[in-house]
């Protein structure tokens, strides 16, 4: 369901997953470092490696462990994986570990975040730490016109306080900047802090229930850009 969209001074776009395709840049990562593993054995470390990711992240929220950045949870996941796979060589394990650097964007997001940056103050807001966005910004060819860590205030999404972070960074009303996301869990958090919300559509992301209520639906960011046009 695409919609119009008025009044919005600033977007914001989540990375993980909405503009990059994080889970593929980490399978390819895996079977770079384990050639020989077949696909079943790639996905159950891939599975291994985002367990390990969500309940970190998780802990930290809940306050069981200290803020750590995105890098050495992924440098933590790659190690498990490495034990898994019986996989010793140090700077093979490094390599894998930084994947989060290299992640592709998916077909439509240079171009889209192009088209918007000529017309609306663009943002990135993002779990990854404040290294590993720079790399990947670079990595992907994302232009928006800042970056913003959760690193800044030592926390992960759906934290209130790094939407807080986009809206002061955005210097207008939560109801005039948008938060564009593949994940519902992420444009929910956004919501219950006074941002607009959109929902573009991506093979990894996190679709909406029945009971969302986001201000647009859309297939890809063709759709989200005409929308913005208008």
């Amino acid at each position: 369901m695409a919609a119009e969209i008025r009044d919005i001074e600033v977007v914001v776009f989540d990375v993980l997953g909405t503009l990059v395709d994080e889970p593929g840049g980490l399978r390819a990562a895996i079977r770079d470092a384990v050639p020989t593993a077949d696909d079943a054995a790639v996905d159950e470390l891939l599975a291994r490696w985002q367990r390990h990711v969500e309940r970190e992240q998780q802990r930290i929220a809940q306050g069981d462990r200290a803020y750590a950045t995105s890098e050495t949870i992924d440098a933590e996941a790659a190690r498990l994986v490495a034990d898994r796979a019986g996989l010793g060589d140090p700077a093979t394990v490094a390599r894998m570990a930084a994947a989060g650097r290299r992640l592709l964007p998916w077909a439509d997001s240079v171009a889209g975040l192009e088209r918007l940056a000529r017309r609306f103050p663009v943002l990135g807001l993002s779990n990854a730490s404040r290294t590993a966005l720079l790399h990947l910004n670079a990595h992907a060819g994302l232009r928006w016109h800042q970056a913003l860590s959760g690193e800044t205030v030592r926390a992960y999404k759906p934290a209130p306080e790094i939407y807080r972070l986009a809206v002061d960074t955005a210097g207008c009303p939560p109801e005039r900047v948008l938060m564009v996301a593949a994940h519902a869990w992420d444009l929910r958090g956004a919501r219950a802090s006074g941002m607009r919300t959109a929902y573009v559509h991506r093979p990894v992301g996190d679709p909406p229930t029945g009971s969302d209520v986001f201000d647009g639906h859309f297939g890809g960011l063709d759709e989200l850009v005409t929308a913005l046009d208008r």
